[in-house]
């Protein structure tokens, strides 16, 4: 049994299509948010222009990279874990390019800008690049002006690498 005051008050057939207009609208308009929120560039925003950033040296590795949380070798070090090191030793190639048998002990790194403290690893130790930025006293190779015209180990093996680090570094001088 419907109450008449009741049934005053309830709207019209209209108000069903209404409402079947603002949901769809609000479908919408939450997909559009979603869409702006995880593609920045749907919202007009050019997500290079965050890498538009003055580097920071200090922060870098000395050549310029920037080591990444998930290493495995600095996982394995960190963890001291023997299975990790023997993964890191074969993925690493110790063998193949500094004629190392795997040994737990000298499986690691602390990275090239490791605390005083920290032992240096065999491939830190190797690299030509952290040799020349300590020796000129600077932080990291954007701050080198010959960096263009360096030929050591590293770039010649990754010159896709040294290429991203020289325009890290024309970023590093613009500013």
């Amino acid at each position: 049994m419907v109450i008449p005051e009741i049934t005053n008050l309830l709207p019209e057939m209209k108000t069903e299509f209404k409402r079947r207009d603002f949901i769809a609208t609000c479908f919408k308009a939450g997909a559009t948010c979603c869409a702006l929120a995880y593609c920045p560039a749907a919202a007009g925003q050019d997500p290079a222009k965050k890498q538009d950033v003055k580097p920071d040296p200090k922060n870098l590795e000395y050549c310029g990279y920037k080591c990444p949380a998930d290493c495995p070798l600095k996982k394995a070090t960190l963890e001291n874990n023997v299975e990790l090191k023997k993964k890191a030793y074969a993925d690493f190639q110790f063998k193949e390019k500094f004629n190392v048998d795997f040994d737990p002990d000298k499986v690691f790194c602390y990275g090239c800008k490791s605390a005083g403290d920290k032992p240096v690893s065999i491939p830190v130790k190797a690299c030509t690049v952290r040799q020349c930025v300590m020796e000129k006293k600077i932080d990291a190779c954007i701050q080198c002006d010959n960096l263009a015209k360096c030929d050591k180990e590293l770039w010649t093996r990754f010159p896709k690498f040294r290429d991203s680090v020289i325009e890290m570094q024309k970023k590093f001088k613009a500013t």
